[in-house]
């Protein structure tokens, strides 16, 4: 392997390194005052909202300020610097032009408040959007609404209760299935809609067990959610057997959009029989993912469920672009304005420089290199492949360190560890929860042969390493910025620090009781 070595600054904390007096800027004194009939800025705020005592704030100089946050840039990982293949996260590379797009005065400037009249080229944007993830998806109509994934499908979740609410039978049908390889937001945005959860188990293919899920039906049945390619890196090749199974028990069909990059071009959603589904653009469609954000999550439906679509809804008369609000049996509105329009915008910007084959080739890229891994993966002594191991998987394969665990004491904790001494960002582990020791690898479609070698030669390496001295592999990382944590201690509240007040609360000696 390449030598890797994380930088390593003893950088300490901003408030930690500001000295009383340093300023990060200088500007000579105003020499005339302008004279004006606005009131100054501060005369604007009532006084009841005024601060009584200045912002404790940092003070250093603009140097200062710059090295503190280079030496923090230098000691972290992203997706720029290499492979980050988080299994079904989707973690590909953000084309630069994409940002200079946003930056653009003519959509920087735009203010949340101005008129219909005077946004015409935003909303024009954003209407020919929505017919574009309309088409990708098979669906009739898309709201831009939802701000990420999990609130797509929070609002995927409150149009199937609408659904069921106008024809008088939610109170009974207060029941939507999930695979058992979900997503964790699954169930979780079902149950805060208001629905009880039911799991359906996975057969030995990885594939919905189909009798399980005849089963589970019945007059209760509110929808099912899924997603295909599923978890494990499946096509769900009894779809259309789910979709019939489901609409014949008077259930709606859900298409959690999180594996989509697997499908692009190649078939669609509201093909495959769904009637709802989310997308998000931070994994599909090339804008940034992580840190809780930025994200967003169109949700898209066929047209008897149109009526319940969060609004506003940008519509089109055929003379000027518009917002729809008059929709009496939407959702209402779940985001402020348009949207998060920024990454509504990067989003257009990839899609028109793809186009429709260039979206086709990132699916067929994606599922290319999930395959060359597992296939130079799965024979690696201490790894398995489960669930079909012969199986052709999509975007995303799941391996198994269950061997390397039971042979070495090596766990795939260990195994992900270990991958950040080599310069590689880890794979998902622990998920999904039906893989033991499961390691959840999705390389995407924007990284090369020469990338994915040296990931799977590192993985080859660890493995020798487990079997030959485990201990050197149980004291990983060792070149990193961090060293192992003790996981359990940093995500304990006690432990958390999340301000400087917080901080320098911890620090202060707590006073001794008196006996």
């Amino acid at each position: 392997m390449t030598e890797f070595r994380q930088a390593r600054w003893k950088e300490p904390l901003v408030f930690e390194r500001s000295t009383p007096g340093a300023i990060a800027y200088s500007l000579p004194a105003v020499e005339k005052e302008v004279k004006t009939s606005l009131p100054k800025p501060i005369e604007s705020i009532p006084q009841s909202l005024r601060r009584q005592t200045p912002p404790k704030l940092p003070e250093l100089s603009e140097p200062e300020v710059l090295q503190h946050f280079v030496r923090l840039s230098q000691m972290n990982y992203c997706v720029d610097l290499g492979l980050y293949p988080l299994g079904s996260c989707t973690m590909k590379y953000n084309p630069p032009i994409n940002e200079r797009v946003v930056q653009h005065p003519y959509f920087s400037l735009l203010h949340p408040r101005q008129g219909d009249s005077n946004i015409q080229g935003i909303l024009q944007i954003l209407y020919e959007l929505q017919q574009w993830l309309a088409e990708i998806t098979g669906m009739e109509q898309i709201s831009l609404q939802p701000a990420a994934g999990a609130h797509g499908e929070f609002a995927g979740a409150l149009i199937i209760r609408a659904y069921h609410t106008e024809r008088d039978e939610f109170s009974t049908r207060r029941e939507i299935i999930v695979p058992d390889s979900a997503h964790g937001t699954n169930p979780a945005s079902a149950a805060m809609a208001g629905f009880d959860v039911i799991v359906v188990p996975s057969n030995k293919d990885g594939q919905v067990d189909l009798n399980a899920l005849q089963s589970a039906v019945s007059e209760k049945t509110a929808g099912l959610m899924l997603t295909n390619p599923n978890t494990l890196g499946l096509f769900e090749q009894e779809i259309e057997s789910i979709a019939t199974i489901i609409h014949e028990a008077g259930g709606l069909l859900y298409y959690d959009g999180a594996n989509l990059n697997a499908t692009l071009g190649l078939v669609r959603p509201g093909d495959m029989g769904f009637d709802i589904v989310h997308l998000n653009l931070h994994k599909t469609f090339a804008t940034p993912h992580g840190g809780g954000g930025p994200g967003a999550g169109p949700i898209g439906v066929k047209e008897s469920l149109s009526p319940f679509l969060p609004i506003p809804l940008v519509s089109y008369d055929g003379n000027k672009y518009y917002l729809d609000e008059k929709r009496p049996k939407s959702i209402g509105r779940v985001h402020g304005f348009l949207g998060n329009v920024p990454v509504l915008l990067k989003s257009y910007a990839y899609i028109l420089q793809m186009g429709r084959t260039g979206l086709k080739a990132a699916a067929e890229h994606a599922v290319l290199n999930a395959n060359y891994i597992m296939n130079c993966l799965k024979d690696v002594r201490g790894y398995s492949i489960p669930f079909a191991p012969d199986t052709w998987r999509m975007h995303e394969v799941v391996i198994s360190a269950k061997p390397l665990l039971h042979d070495t004491g090596i766990s795939a904790r260990d195994v992900a560890k270990a991958l950040l001494d080599r310069g590689l960002h880890a794979p998902t582990f622990y998920f999904p929860a039906i893989v033991e020791e499961a390691l959840m690898i999705e390389p995407t479609e924007t990284f090369s042969k020469e990338e994915l070698d040296r990931f799977i030669e590192a993985l080859h390496e660890i493995s020798e390493q487990a079997y030959d001295n485990p201990a050197m592999v149980l004291q990983s990382p060792q070149n990193t910025a961090i060293t192992r944590l003790d996981e359990v201690r940093a995500a304990h509240p006690r432990t958390m620090a999340l301000s400087w007040r917080m901080h320098q609360k911890r620090l202060k000696p707590k006073p001794t009781k008196q006996t």
